[in-house]
């Protein structure tokens, strides 16, 4: 009795390690930082809850963009995204070009939003038209 006790407190406890193991290797954030160090594309959004911001890396910089509610031609949906970095010394390297595939990623989610930059990743952007 005891001996098919322990057994089943092994398998118990077998099957608790593989299914924390799963969720740690399928978390998101997780993959985020990963991305983030291996200096890859990855967005990480709830498409679903406007309220909770969306966060993406490429090239090792990590954006945080918080999306704003309102109304287009037939329904209601994301019409406006303020993007920012909270790292801004990571920018070092980041080109112009690299600002419009992030803009252009974010419109592939979001394709009635406008992309507002903050500083001081507005300056890049405020340049260009400038020029």
């Amino acid at each position: 009795m005891i001996i098919i006790l322990f057994r089943l407190l092994f398998l118990l406890a077998a099957v608790l390690l593989i299914y924390t193991a799963y969720k740690y290797i399928m978390n998101p954030k997780r993959k985020l930082e990963l991305a983030q160090d291996k200096k890859q594309f990855y967005f990480l959004d709830d498409p679903e809850n406007v309220k909770k911001n969306f966060l993406l890396t490429y090239k090792g910089v990590l954006f945080e963009g918080e999306k704003y509610l309102g109304t287009t031609e037939n329904s209601f949906d994301v019409v406006s995204i303020s993007v920012w970095t909270r790292q801004p010394y990571t920018l070092k390297g980041f080109e112009r070009n690299d600002l419009y595939f992030v803009e252009k990623e974010i419109l592939i989610h979001y394709p009635h939003a406008k992309v507002e930059w903050k500083n001081p990743v507005n300056q890049l952007v405020l340049s260009q038209q400038n020029d």
